[in-house]
């Protein structure tokens, strides 16, 4: 009986992805789609960035009692949203089975939720909570498999970096509306509202007009008809698949390992705000200006800080949109090997700015082409790893990529968060760079030596084997 009622969910499913494949969908479709999809981004990269954006003046607000060491014991609050992180891995491979429009909208939604809870926020409790939503939803990327799965081959890293870099000028937002609404440091909840809308009408968007992608409903097809050599592969989704696939193929293990190295410079991404903060605050108190650190904090919070992160997104935007170019025309290991080179270089020069009181739009420049150097490590890694993987199993090997992320992340933490805590946040710069920097040599060697290119592979016929002798 369950054997029968399964055979006819199946050819029900199998009518539907057909009919979804067969549907016209029109000449200006794929620029119209990626409209969408640089919105969604977009709401993707504030959730993701507002957070540190602020950090200063939430640890200060929040965590006043805790003194100087407050950014120390947010941080230590923040791993409390890791149980979700774990629950996301299990998660995003969902849309192997179920498509991946459902879960563009869902994620969508779920940030901008989580973005509401915080501006609502009277409590750290409630802050946490907030912060857990948009930990659980930020994470999975499912409008990055929407632009793999979507462009041509031959300009799939070109669109992609040109989204990302859309998305993260979209993340000026942040500081323009620190400037029009922040008038003193505790009224930092203010910046959050704007976006919460934001990403409350770009699912709604996502919703009405996003269609599912053809090589999802191909794969699908492939799998409901039995034909899993189409495939590359007998399964269909589930960590536990992907794991196993990843363990046979020498390619996805060493990019497995090379993310989980380069993640080690996570920290730059979550305390660049604290060390532009207190590098001005120093210089600030060094120069005589003011008698004390905690005055200094304040006065640079509102003033050098604010313009430092005008040009943040201007930055960030150009080092994720120039690796992309690098990547279709020299292949993704040459992207990969210059992103992660000119994140150390980047970061040394934003710290030292920062700390010698240089200008603040100029230093702001630099931290930005930093974070943006060290995501586009990061995303062109990833690129390559859905470029090695099978349709069947692309999004459960890119959530599975999050243990590998994960543990890149937890060791660096294991580091820092005793030494911050104890040091202060003053400490930032100096314990990050000697957490970051050995990392992304590492996964520099690791790529270098250990994987092959992915530049211009058909996803629809990737078996995952390729390049196994090589």
């Amino acid at each position: 009986m369950n054997t029968e009622k399964t055979a006819e969910r199946n050819r029900r499913e199998l009518e539907r992805r057909e009919r979804q494949l067969n549907a016209p969908r029109g000449r200006f479709y794929l620029p119209y789609l990626l409209f969408i999809i640089s919105l969604v981004y977009i709401t993707d990269e504030i959730a993701s960035q507002i957070g540190t954006l602020m950090k200063t003046e939430i640890a200060n607000d929040m965590l006043a009692h805790f003194g100087e060491s407050s950014v120390g014991v947010l941080d230590i609050l923040s791993m409390i949203s890791v149980p979700f992180l774990a629950l996301g891995i299990l998660y995003k491979p969902l849309s192997d089975r179920f498509g991946r429009k459902p879960f563009l909208v869902i994620n969508t939604f779920g940030m901008a939720l989580g973005l509401l809870i915080i501006y609502l926020s009277n409590h750290i409790a409630l802050y946490v909570a907030g912060a857990c939503v948009i930990q659980f939803f930020v994470p999975h990327d499912m409008q990055a498999v929407y632009i793999m799965e979507a462009s041509p081959d031959k300009h799939r890293a070109k669109i992609y970096s040109v989204i990302k870099c859309i998305a993260m000028l979209g993340v000026m937002v942040i500081p323009l509306l620190r400037r029009l609404l922040m008038q003193e440091t505790a009224q930092w909840r203010r910046v959050y509202l704007i976006p919460a809308v934001v990403g409350l009408v770009t699912g709604g968007a996502a919703l009405l007009f996003a269609k599912e992608t053809d090589a999802f409903t191909r794969a699908r097809i492939n799998y409901l008809r039995g034909n899993t050599a189409a495939n590359g592969t007998e399964a269909s989704g589930g960590i536990w698949p992907a794991l196993k696939f990843v363990w046979k193929h020498k390619q996805l293990r060493w990019l497995y390992i090379a993310l989980a190295c380069a993640e080690t410079g996570f920290l730059l991404t979550v305390d660049y705000e604290v060390i532009l903060t207190y590098g001005y605050a120093g210089h600030a108190v060094r120069s005589g200006a003011f008698a004390d650190l905690a005055a200094a904090v304040e006065s640079v919070g509102v003033n050098e800080v604010t313009a430092a992160l005008f040009l943040f997104p201007v930055g960030c935007a150009l080092g994720q949109l120039i690796p992309g170019f690098v990547a279709d025309r020299k292949g993704r290991k040459a992207a990969a090997l210059f992103s992660s080179l000119a994140a150390v270089a980047l970061f040394l020069g934003f710290f030292f700015g920062a700390e010698a009181g240089l200008p603040p739009y100029f230093v702001g420049f630099l931290s930005g082409a930093c974070i943006g150097s060290f995501w586009s490590n990061i995303d062109v890694m990833t690129m390559m790893t859905g470029e090695s993987a099978p349709t069947a199993l692309r999004s459960s090997i890119l959530a599975a990529a999050n243990l590998a992320t994960g543990t890149g992340i937890g060791l660096a933490y294991g580091v820092t968060l005793p030494l911050l805590t104890v040091l202060g946040n003053a400490a930032a710069g100096p314990v990050i760079l000697c957490a970051a920097v050995p990392g992304l040599v590492a996964a520099f060697i690791i790529l270098a030596l250990k994987t092959h290119e992915t530049k211009g592979v058909n996803l629809t016929a990737v078996k995952g084997s390729e390049g196994e002798d090589a």
